[in-house]
């Protein structure tokens, strides 16, 4: 009794793809962009210190969030860091992957 009550106390939230959606029945897709990381864990013992950890979690959240929105993750960085010293705080989504648009050769 105690496991249903516990399930269905959270099924609101837990239906919340009925009501939006982009939002996915299962996480397979957060999986498999985890996947590299997970591959490389003993690897990262080594990152050098816990700031460096930090910079390669971020560097690695940047990367698969151009790669969901099918973005080139290089190309977007790369437009972003020449952009990002003089672009306002206030304004920052405009260089989120989702709003970028590769130039044209």
């Amino acid at each position: 009794a105690e496991a249903i009550r516990y399930a269905l106390n959270r099924m609101p939230k837990a239906r919340g793809y009925l009501d939006d959606g982009r939002l996915e029945l299962d996480n397979n897709t957060c999986e498999r962009s985890i996947r590299p990381i997970a591959l490389g864990r003993k690897n990262y013992l080594f990152m050098g210190s816990i700031g460096g950890g930090k910079a390669a979690a971020i560097a690695y959240a940047l990367i698969e969030t151009a790669k969901m929105n099918d973005v080139d993750p290089e190309a977007w960085l790369t437009w972003v860091l020449q952009r990002l010293p003089d672009h306002k705080i206030n304004r920052i989504d405009e260089l989120m992957p989702w709003n970028w648009q590769p130039e044209k050769a």
